[in-house]
């Protein structure tokens, strides 16, 4: 039997269609064969008169973004945002009134009301909602998780990642990820095992706890590792982002995905195979 996922391209509508992550959503998406049919940008924006096609460096496909969530969505099947958390929130309160099945969230920084929100909202339709869709990076986490469970306490766990100067929320949603991956792995919640920032004269380090670095720099799209140290061996696990065009070929990759699942907040863990519930 042919799988329908494979067969059937839903028709998507993206949300901040003229930045960086929009752009490439729409690239890939359009270089995929998928009917983009809506996108969404903030009042004021210069690019509301833009043809989407055009945003995503292709021809023309008779188009434009809209400021509203409902016009955006109206015929789509997935809607895909990685804008910011108040955004994503209100987008999702907007598509309960319209026809879209599946929400693809590349948002990062939610606070833990936001992501109550989030959950709430995955009891009416199909969320896969990670902190980075680089299938390389989901690989990354699964492995680190792994390792973490493996290794004995005294093991030293620190999480490295750098990122382009405009970044705003620091760690990184995907450091954070591979932190709670870490932590899954000790059998204990990151909020246990996170590690204070290493500064001033009592920064001695903790045992047991996960650490964390963080670097913003030029035009870095993505950098991330995890060290497992002892007295005697280091283990690292790194991933190095070339192109943010992973980002959009993951979350492609997810929404053809999430339209053969029910109701339910998911991750790129269960897309690949690592999860099942």
């Amino acid at each position: 039997m042919t799988d329908k996922s494979e067969t059937v391209l839903p028709k998507l509508a993206i949300a901040g269609a003229a930045g960086r992550m929009g752009r490439q959503l729409i690239a890939a998406g359009l270089k995929g064969g998928f009917h983009v049919v809506g996108g969404s940008e903030m009042a004021g924006s210069a690019h509301l008169e833009t043809d989407l096609g055009v945003l995503g460096g292709h021809p023309a496909i008779g188009t434009q973004p809209s400021r509203d969530v409902g016009v955006a969505a109206e015929h789509a099947d997935v809607w895909i945002d990685f804008t910011r958390p108040e955004v994503t929130i209100a987008a999702l309160d907007a598509l309960k009134e319209t026809s879209v099945r599946a929400v693809i969230i590349g948002t990062t920084g939610f606070s833990p009301e936001e992501d109550a929100k989030v959950a709430e909202a995955a009891a009416s339709m199909t969320i896969v909602k990670a902190g980075n869709f680089s299938v390389g990076v989901n690989v990354m986490e699964a492995l680190t998780r792994l390792t973490a469970a493996r290794l004995q306490d005294d093991w030293d766990i620190e999480i490295l990642e750098a990122h382009h100067r405009h970044k705003i929320d620091a760690p990184s949603g995907t450091a954070l990820m591979l932190g709670d991956a870490a932590a899954e792995g000790r059998g204990a919640p990151l909020s246990d095992l996170k590690a204070a920032p290493y500064d001033g004269p009592s920064a001695k380090r903790e045992p047991g706890k996960i650490g964390f670095s963080v670097k913003r720099s030029g035009g870095i799209i993505g950098e991330h590792e995890v060290s497992f140290g002892s007295e005697q061996e280091i283990i690292k696990l790194s991933h190095s982002a070339r192109d943010r065009s992973v980002f959009a070929e993951g979350a492609l990759m997810a929404a053809r995905w999430a339209m053969t699942q029910g109701h339910g907040l998911y991750g790129m863990d269960h897309v690949l195979g690592f999860a099942s519930d």
